[in-house]
């Protein structure tokens, strides 16, 4: 079991949305400190002021964490300030939708691939090994749901979310049998009601996720060394329901019937989490 009262915590994207949510629930279970990385100065600040008017331990980073050299210094610089990192939220992402492969930039999908997977696993490599020195943290990946299913006009965020997931479970995996006590929790949302779900289209088996709700999922998660958080119910279920159905059946039946495979028809979110 993971215990957050007087521990470390460090979300990326943490200013806003899931992130900011997140890293406000560790700090209500105990947490001793929190640090906060975002590319939006404006939110950074806010939640920082916010955050410390409750008399929290708040340390704010504005970082890009795909400039990989800056963002190891600062890796460096917090540990060294701050201690070592408990529990490190990879949180930050963006996305981009509602538009065939064939139109995607080449900056587009390095961008997506760069933000939403290759960072996550610079950024845990950088904490990685105080964690490995004292034998224990928790690493939180956040995915998608996106990261299970392919869907129509958004395959670059598939992609680059069922990167996260391979990985994350992979490290999970080695993690366990190295016996290091670090312990992995991979997150796998449907669509979020934030901003940047803005204008998909849901079946009612399939409603939008209020962000309290899986933040605090996710929380929970972290205090049991939960392996998976996947939600809502049909997301639980779509590793059996694709085990157990033909392609084209599982087509049919998520595709058409449900309407996943049209769900970013309408999409007018923006890319920041």
């Amino acid at each position: 079991m993971t215990k957050l009262r007087g521990t470390t915590v460090l979300v990326t994207g943490g200013a806003s949305g899931i992130g900011r949510l997140m890293g406000d629930m560790c700090l209500q279970e105990g947490a001793k400190q929190l640090i906060i990385w975002d590319l939006n100065k404006e939110k950074l600040d806010v939640t920082t002021r916010e955050l410390r008017a409750f008399h929290f331990i708040v340390h704010p980073y504005l970082i890009d964490v795909t400039r990989t050299d800056e963002m190891l210094a600062l890796a460096e610089r917090n540990i060294s300030e701050h201690g070592p990192v408990d529990v490190l939220i990879n949180n930050a992402g963006i996305i981009t939708g509602n538009r065939d492969f064939r139109e995607m930039t080449h900056d587009e999908i390095d961008r997506t691939m760069s933000v939403n997977s290759a960072a996550l696993m610079h950024v845990t490599c950088a904490f990685l090994p105080a964690m490995a020195a004292r034998g224990g943290g928790h690493i939180v990946n956040i995915s998608s749901a996106a990261g299970m299913i392919s869907i129509p006009k958004m395959s670059v965020y598939c992609a680059s979310k069922w990167a996260v997931a391979g990985w994350s479970d992979s490290l999970r995996i080695e993690l366990e049998q190295s016996r290091s006590g670090i312990r992995v929790t991979t997150v796998c949302p449907s669509y979020i009601s934030t901003g940047m779900f803005t204008g998909v289209t849901v079946p009612p088996i399939l409603p939008l996720l209020k962000p309290e709700k899986i933040s605090a999922r996710v929380v929970r998660a972290i205090k049991a060394d939960r392996i998976w958080v996947r939600d809502p119910v049909l997301v639980r279920l779509l590793p059996f329901v694709k085990g157990i159905l033909p392609v084209r059946l599982f087509d049919l039946f998520v595709g058409r019937w449900l309407g996943i495979y049209r769900s970013m028809a309408g999409f007018k979110g923006h890319i920041n989490k």
